[in-house]
């Protein structure tokens, strides 16, 4: 069974930094675009970053500048470097393949105190 595997959240201060992984045990997943979601509590899922299978990435307003996607094709893995973390950042974080969404994984918890 496909799965998408995210880790690396936590408790961390404002102003503080995490780095999210998460594995993807699918096939192709080199020309797949990946994308980073949050889900505030009590509010909707959206999108805060992609990359494609090439490297190309793209940011929302929110977290341009603070946030930086990655992957490694050769591990099937896609991450997240967050910096200058803020309260409104504290969410659930999920990935998944934009264009052709897996399964949704339990996301990684990431809490921002003020």
């Amino acid at each position: 069974q496909v799965q998408l595997v995210e880790s690396g959240g936590g408790l961390v201060q404002a102003g503080g930094s995490l780095r999210l992984s998460c594995a993807d045990s699918g096939s192709s997943f080199d020309i797949n675009t990946m994308g980073w979601y949050r889900q505030p509590p009590g509010k909707q899922r959206d999108r805060v970053a992609t990359i494609t299978g090439g490297g190309i990435t793209n940011y929302a307003d929110s977290v341009k500048g603070r946030f930086t996607i990655s992957r490694d094709n050769a591990k099937n893995t896609v991450y997240l470097q967050m910096n200058s973390l803020k309260p409104e950042d504290t969410a659930v974080y999920y990935c998944n393949r934009v264009r052709r969404p897996l399964p949704w994984g339990r996301g990684t918890q990431v809490t921002v105190s003020s």
